[in-house]
């Protein structure tokens, strides 16, 4: 392989352009990324063929980070890593076949994350290309880091050092150390960087939930005074069983409420008859409901009230007294308040209509995950 220079500039200018250019949307492939065989990478037609691979392949990770993979995702980090490194040695003429299993590895484990397959292949490290496996101290220390606790907030720059070591002995393999050294002082640094990362807090533990209060009863129920009792009776122990569910209703519905104050029960009946055995009669009726309540376990406060003919819910002027009576129906009722108190705020909320939900920040059409060292070709997404 001929001599390659250090500083990573693309030796395909139209490649280089295209891809730093408008981003063009790929579908996901289940046919493994492959670039055309080195004997034809001399024709304007196959290096933009390679070049829409890259490109496709870049889309793809694009799109697994706008479907919410982080970019600091360790297989994310270091599908992107192994592209870098690939179309890096593409555009330097590295004649070899590490472009393409480099390529290959990325591609794998963006179909693992894709496809949710388990174990992803991006927990292995294939030394690609037979690469020789140099510094063994970095090895081990990338291997206890993916062990340690703070390893979320090293994951992405232990990906990348890992690529950079196999870059590294593939570069010893061909041309020695000199070739090498770059790589190695790229890993050392992203290695000492993921070191310092795992540093972080740990995440605080999750929030208790809050227990969720109980929805607030109505501030008011009304009943069917007709349902309830006998025609000018105020004895509930009469009425059929079906008629009183509503109060059963009402009473389970307190007990399992604890911010009810207090039930005040109001009494009305029709125009029918005189205004005082209306008042009486109304207040009777009142008591028997509360009786009934505070038999089936109600024990908040209640208070009991008469108001015989008073507020009508209708009018009418039948001549027919049955016909009269009929209409006068919705008149004859029982009304019961509910006085409840609103639970507060939990601190730190505000009102639904004050609350706003956060955006998710989305990344320029493609990114670059190691934003430590020098860039390489494919766009850089370091701006955070």
């Amino acid at each position: 392989m001929n001599t390659k220079p250090i500083l990573r500039t693309c030796t395909y200018t139209a490649l280089c352009a295209a891809l730093l250019g408008a981003s063009i949307a790929h579908r996901a492939s289940a046919r493994t990324a492959a670039l055309n065989a080195l004997e034809a990478r001399i024709t304007d037609a196959a290096i933009s063929a390679d070049q829409k691979t890259y490109q496709a392949v870049q889309q793809r990770i694009k799109a697994l980070n706008d479907r919410g993979v982080r970019v600091a995702d360790y297989f994310l980090s270091k599908a992107q890593c192994w592209l870098d490194a690939s179309f890096h040695e593409y555009t330097r003429n590295d004649r070899s076949a590490f472009p393409q299993a480099s390529l290959s590895e990325s591609e794998k484990i963006v179909r693992a994350l894709e496809t949710n397959m388990t174990p992803n292949p991006g927990e292995q490290t294939p030394l690609v290309n037979d690469a020789a496996r140099l510094r063994d101290d970095l090895w081990t220390r990338l291997d206890a880091l993916k062990r340690h606790t703070g390893f979320a907030c090293a994951a992405q720059k232990t990906a990348c050092a890992e690529v950079e070591l196999v870059h590294a002995g593939n570069e010893y393999k061909q041309q020695g150390w000199r070739h090498a050294n770059p790589y190695i002082q790229i890993a050392e640094d992203l290695s000492s960087a993921a070191q310092a990362a795992a540093a972080c807090p740990p995440p605080a533990p999750a929030p208790a939930p809050s227990p969720t209060p109980n929805p607030a009863l109505p501030a008011k129920r009304v009943l069917s005074a007709d349902a309830l009792f006998a025609f000018d009776r105020a004895d509930l122990s009469t009425s059929p069983s079906k008629s009183r569910e509503k109060l059963d209703q009402l009473a389970q519905d307190v007990q399992q409420v604890d911010t009810v104050k207090q039930l005040a029960i109001n009494g009305y009946t029709d125009r029918l008859g005189s205004i005082a055995y209306n008042l009486k009669l109304s207040e009777r009726r009142a008591q028997a409901v509360k009786r009934y309540l505070a038999a089936r376990g109600v024990r908040v406060p209640m208070v009991t009230r008469g108001f015989g003919k008073q507020s009508p819910l209708v009018e009418c002027a039948q001549k027919n007294r049955a016909e009269l009576i009929a209409c006068l129906q919705p008149n004859r009722r029982v009304e019961i308040e509910i006085a409840q108190e609103m639970p507060p705020y939990n601190q730190g909320s505000k009102p639904p209509l004050l609350s706003r939900t956060p955006r998710r920040r989305k990344l320029p059409p493609s990114f670059h995950t190691p934003c430590d060292y020098p860039s390489r070709v494919l766009p850089s997404a370091c701006a955070h």
